[in-house]
C-alpha cells in the first residue's frame, strides 16, 4: 500500500511517498480503506521529530484523522464491509497515522460519517472533536458558567465554542479582525480581540475572571490571568507552570480517547443537526502532503487541509 511517511525527521520535504506491505485487521479490529486524512498542527510536530516516536520504527506516518470505507472486519462492534466511517489514529502507535491507504483501527475507535457530508468533511472531526469533548469533561462546568476560548478561529476552537454553547455555557472567544465574522458565526456570547493582552480584554467582560479557559492558542501564562480564583485552565501542549490563585491546570490528551467511538458517534449526530460546523480549507492529493504542511505552517489556514487517497 501507499503511505506518506517520514524516514528522516525534518521539514515538509521529509514527507515521502512509500510502498509498504498491506496491514490486515485482527480480532476486534477493522481495516479502513482511507480516502481522506485531515492535516493538523500535530502532524507537523511529528514530521519535525518533536513528538514521541513510539517504538522508534521508521518510516513514521503522521495523521490523527481518517475517513474511508471499511474493507475488512470480523463483525466486531457491528461494523460491516462497506460502512463509511471516520476514526482517530495514533501515529506513534502500533497501526501508525492516517496518511496511509489502509488503516487498521480498533472497532470501538470509529463512527459513521455524518449524513449529508463527504469523507473529506468527516475527516476533520475525530481528533479535534474528541479533544473538545475531553476539555469540557475535565473542566466540568455547569450551564450558566463561563468559558473563554483562545484560538477560536482554529478547528479546535470552533468545536470548543460550539460544544460549549450547546452545553449552556457563557462563552467568550478571541478573534483577529479578519476572523471576526467566522468566529461570530459560531455563536459566542462575547468576542475579544486576539493578542497578548487577551486576558485583560476578557476581564473587561468578566471583571472577576471566567470560570475556565480553554487555551487552544497555546498562550499559557498570557491567558491564565483571565481565569478567576480557583477556576480551571485547559492546556493542549502540556504547560506545567502553576498559575497560582488556586487555578487547576488540566492537561488535555486526546490519545486517551482512542477507544471513544461512542463519543465520536455523539459528535456525528451534532454535526448532522448543525450544532457543529465541519470546515475543509482545501483538498489535495496525498502526494502533495509536503505542500499541505507548508501551507499549514505558514499560518492563516481556516478549516482543515485534507489529503485525498
Amino acid at each position: 500500500m501507499k503511505i506518506i511517511g517520514v524516514e528522516k525527521f525534518g521539514g515538509p520535504e521529509a514527507l515521502t511517498v512509500l510502498d509498504v506491505a498491506d496491514p490486515h485487521a485482527g480480532p476486534g479490529e477493522v481495516r479502513i480503506r482511507v480516502q481522506a486524512a485531515a492535516v493538523s498542527p500535530t502532524d507537523t510536530v511529528l514530521r519535525a521529530g518533536g513528538q514521541s516516536k513510539g517504538d522508534g520504527k521508521l518510516p513514521a506516518v503522521p495523521g490523527m484523522d481518517a475517513a474511508g470505507i471499511i474493507d475488512e472486519t470480523d463483525g466486531s462492534g457491528g461494523w460491516q464491509v462497506g460502512d463509511r466511517v471516520m476514526a482517530i489514529a495514533l501515529p506513534p502507535g502500533e497501526h501508525g497515522g492516517a496518511y496511509q491507504e489502509y488503516l487498521v483501527a480498533p472497532a470501538d475507535s470509529l463512527a459513521h460519517i455524518p449524513a449529508g457530508m463527504d469523507l473529506a468533511e468527516a475527516s476533520t472531526l475525530p481528533m479535534n472533536g474528541l479533544t473538545a469533548v475531553q476539555t469540557l469533561e475535565k473542566l466540568d462546568l455547569q450551564p450558566g458558567q463561563s468559558l473563554a476560548v483562545t484560538g477560536a478561529a482554529g478547528t479546535l476552537g470552533n468545536y470548543l465554542v460550539q460544544l460549549a454553547k450547546h452545553a449552556g455555557l457563557v462563552v467568550v472567544a478571541d478573534a483577529a479582525e479578519k476572523d471576526r465574522s467566522l468566529v461570530s458565526g459560531l455563536g459566542p456570547d462575547y468576542i475579544v480581540e486576539r493578542g497578548d493582552d487577551v486576558a485583560e480584554r476578557i476581564r473587561e467582560f468578566f471583571p472577576e475572571g471566567v470560570d475556565a479557559l480553554a487555551d487552544a492558542a497555546v498562550m499559557n501564562e498570557k491567558a491564565a490571568p483571565a481565569v478567576k480564583d480557583n477556576g480551571g485552565f485547559a492546556t493542549y501542549r502540556w504547560w506545567q507552570e502553576d498559575p497560582g490563585r488556586g487555578i487547576t491546570v488540566h492537561p488535555i490528551a486526546v490519545r486517551e480517547e482512542y477507544h471513544s467511538g461512542q463519543k465520536l458517534e455523539a459528535l456525528r449526530r451534532l454535526a448532522e443537526d448543525g450544532t457543529l460546523t465541519l470546515r475543509v480549507a482545501d483538498r489535495l492529493p496525498a502526494e502533495k502532503a509536503a505542500e499541505a504542511h507548508r501551507r499549514l505552517e505558514a499560518g492563516g489556514v481556516r478549516g482543515r487541509l485534507v489529503l485525498l487517497f
